[in-house]
């Protein structure tokens, strides 16, 4: 007789499983759960807005379409203020194009010399990649229009969900109050509305943040003598939203395009010391300021949990990484038998120091 599994062993099989299947389902779905998750966290975001509205004798539907009307102009203004960028560098365009061009028949001129590659040899090769490839010009024009419609296909749902969700919203959280025990509801209250809290504070400081960004930034790269400083600024500003991995493409980008503007030594440098300084006032007083500690999640699992993201649902999976852990983290603080990975995920709460630096500051914004 073969001997029966004991039940640890059978335990971590149906765990391992479930994560399988999980992992599997996320990733396949991904089509359909990225506009859902997208729509679910803006919502979150809008519903104090949506309730102060309703409270006013709006009905819940023109409140929602007040709600996405604002969503809409604050995305147009980023747009428009970035078109008026783009508008200005366009003129630099072509001198940019001739350094690119000399920088790449150098770098050509040195790979023939080096590894005795001829001019006519490399182009010779270029054009068999091209053509080994998706079908050279028309094939990356069917490919990026394919791109567009998609990402507008994506917005569109995510503004009808958003409008779904607030609309429903009482609907949705009765469905779930059904599902748990009675002896239970009121702690299942508890958890969605601390839920809901969560992404809209992370949401509030996020934005607060950014704005805060542009502004350090288009000072520090004005004064470094970059061109356009304020649309570098903002793309800095904006990949902001992409923790960790942001802010170093946003950098890594201005510097790239202040060396074919023909920026010096100094440039560069000054480009560096401003990212130093931005981080080091974003990690110091701004965070702790207007993100706080709302999304208490430890250094190691936020890594983990933009890396996961990013391989189950690519940027968008980086962008959501971070709200949707703090999400997780406050429905396993509050399951008995989840409380040991909420405690895994987060960071230990260490005493606040009355009187110390970021206290008074906030009590002077308070």
């Amino acid at each position: 007789m073969t001997p029966t599994p004991t039940p640890l062993l059978t335990r971590s099989v149906r765990v391992l499983l479930l994560l399988f299947l999980l992992i599997c389902g996320l990733y396949f779905a991904q089509p359909f759960l990225i506009p859902v998750t997208f729509a679910g966290i803006l919502a979150m975001l809008f519903l104090p807005l949506s309730r102060r509205m309703e409270r006013k004798g709006l009905n819940k539907a023109i409140s929602a379409i007040v709600c996405i009307f604002l969503l809409l102009a604050a995305f147009a203004g980023i747009g428009a203020l970035l078109a008026w960028q783009i508008s200005d560098l366009a003129g630099d365009v072509s001198q940019m194009e001739q350094k690119i061009t000399k920088g790449i028949d150098q770098l050509r001129d040195s790979l023939g010399k080096t590894l005795g590659v001829s001019p006519e040899k490399q182009q010779q090769i270029i054009k068999n990649q091209q053509s080994s490839g998706s079908g050279g010009i028309a094939g990356t024009i069917a490919g990026f229009m394919s791109s567009l419609m998609g990402i507008l296909t994506n917005t569109l749902l995510v503004l009808i969900y958003i409008f779904l969700f607030l609309f429903y919203r009482t609907h949705l959280k009765k469905f779930i109050l059904k599902l748990v025990q009675p002896d239970k509801k009121q702690e299942a209250e508890e958890i969605i509305h601390k839920a809901s809290e969560v992404a809209q504070k992370y949401l509030q400081g996020l934005a607060m943040m950014i704005v805060a960004l542009w502004i350090m930034y288009s000072i520090g790269f004005s004064i470094a003598g970059v061109k356009n400083a304020v649309f570098f600024a903002i793309l800095c500003g904006l990949l902001e939203v992409i923790p960790f991995v942001g802010n170093i493409t946003g950098t890594a980008l201005t510097i790239l395009m202040a060396i074919t503007q023909g920026g010096g030594s100094q440039m560069i440098i000054g480009i560096l010391i401003t990212y130093g300084l931005v981080q080091f006032l974003q990690t110091y007083i701004l965070e702790p300021l207007v993100v706080g500690s709302e999304v208490n999640i430890n250094p190691l699992f936020t890594i983990l949990g933009i890396v996961l993201g990013e391989l189950l649902w690519g940027i968008p999976g980086m962008i959501l990484a971070i709200p949707l852990m703090g999400i997780i983290k406050i429905i396993c603080d509050h399951i008995p038998s989840l409380q040991p990975y909420g405690f895994l995920i987060g960071e230990e709460k260490k005493p606040k120091k009355k009187g110390g630096f970021i206290e008074k500051i906030k009590n002077k914004f308070s």
